[in-house]
């Protein structure tokens, strides 16, 4: 493999530091919930706590991170994208009748910059559950923490732009996120020429992926290779909806995206090389505060990656996919146990595709893909 031609990013799924994982940090937001069975976030802590043992909050900004820290920050890795799954916000203007409210205190912001994190995708079903005002404050507040957002904005020419992210050697990298109804965005949420709102697809139809390739190719300049980030599908189940496999070719064959990097499930799911690109169809949850709450069949909500991706810079071809398993107990990311590996490389084992061990000088042991001839 030719590194000089090539870039590492790194892309994980959604990260939720709201509720209970704001709650532990060291500025919580007023902690009323509006859901039918919760009506405290620090509910969300003692579960948590019941389940694996006490949280010593408050924590420090790293603290949730845990042992991924390293990973993330590695000096390989030249961009960190992810979505992020809840309002930064003071804002008490709780989305009527939505149920579920995620609100993290801007002050807490602070867990993002230590990351490192260069773009947050914020089209998905909860950057607007503390109203248009939260919104506000959710962009200003990724935008001081040093990362650079997409698929949200002050109205709709601003959601729909991409998040355009330099590299040291020349050229871009752009990322476009949107967000579907399937996903529990609702269609007020979509911005508009004087509303602010996400990035919301009307389907995924041939019509609309032909739509997204002329926006694409119109802000595509020589050396840019795209990132197309979707809030899709549903929570759970392994299944890769027709749909969305359909869709993702169509962005790859019309030259709209070199990587499509998918999210939504709790879970993450299958992956694909398409033509030479990656498809993430379903990163999972990275962050979230689900401990405790309760198994979904043989679906494991304790489980998360990272995905770090080695693309060719001249064609935005997949070079090779390292997989980081992680776990998540206590609020914090650690080192997948056998268990959870053992799970992660059934859902990744798939077809013409398996996992080898990553040949790398990072810190946590993960996979490398190996994929097969693919149409």
């Amino acid at each position: 493999m030719d590194t000089s031609d090539s870039v590492v990013l790194l892309f994980a799924g959604d990260v939720m530091t709201g509720r209970g994982i704001d709650q532990v940090l060291p500025h919580p937001s007023a902690p009323q919930l509006f859901e039918s069975y919760v009506r405290d976030a620090r509910d969300y802590v003692r579960l948590a706590e019941h389940e694996n043992g006490p949280i010593p909050a408050p924590v420090p900004a790293e603290y949730i991170w845990g042992d991924a820290l390293a990973e993330i920050v590695h000096p390989d890795v030249a961009l960190r994208i992810m979505n992020l799954e809840t309002a930064v916000t003071t804002s008490d203007d709780a989305w009527p009748a939505k149920g579920i409210h995620y609100r993290m205190h801007p002050a807490n912001v602070g867990c993002l910059s230590a990351a490192r994190i260069d773009c947050c995708a914020l089209a998905n079903n909860h950057v607007l559950d503390w109203g248009r005002r939260g919104l506000d404050d959710t962009l200003q507040s990724v935008w001081h923490a040093g990362a650079k957002t997409a698929g949200a904005g002050a109205d709709g020419d601003a959601a729909w732009a991409p998040a355009e992210l330099p590299l040291q050697g020349g050229g871009r990298v752009l990322v476009f996120a949107f967000c579907t109804t399937s996903s529990g965005v609702p269609a007020g949420w979509s911005a508009g020429p004087r509303r602010s709102g996400v990035a919301l697809l009307p389907d995924l139809s041939e019509a609309t992926a032909r739509v997204l390739a002329d926006d694409v190719a119109r802000r595509h300049s020589a050396g840019d290779r795209v990132v197309v980030s979707i809030h899709w599908g549903e929570n759970w189940g392994l299944e890769l909806p027709p749909a969305h496999r359909d869709f993702a070719h169509r962005l790859i064959d019309l030259g709209a995206a070199d990587i499509v990097h998918g999210h939504s499930s709790h879970h993450p799911l299958a992956v694909e090389v398409y033509r030479g690109k990656l498809i993430l169809y379903g990163c999972g949850d990275l962050i979230n505060d689900y401990e405790g709450i309760g198994r979904h069949g043989n679906l494991r909500d304790d489980v998360a990656c990272l995905y770090v991706a080695t693309l060719s810079l001249a064609k935005g071809r997949l070079q090779r996919l390292d997989i980081v398993p992680l776990q998540r107990k206590r609020f914090r990311l650690a080192a997948a146990n056998a268990s959870a590996r053992a799970w992660l490389e059934r859902v990744f084992n798939v077809g013409s595709y398996s996992l080898g061990p990553a040949q790398s000088t990072r810190s946590l042991a993960g996979w490398s893909l190996r994929w097969g001839a693919k149409p």
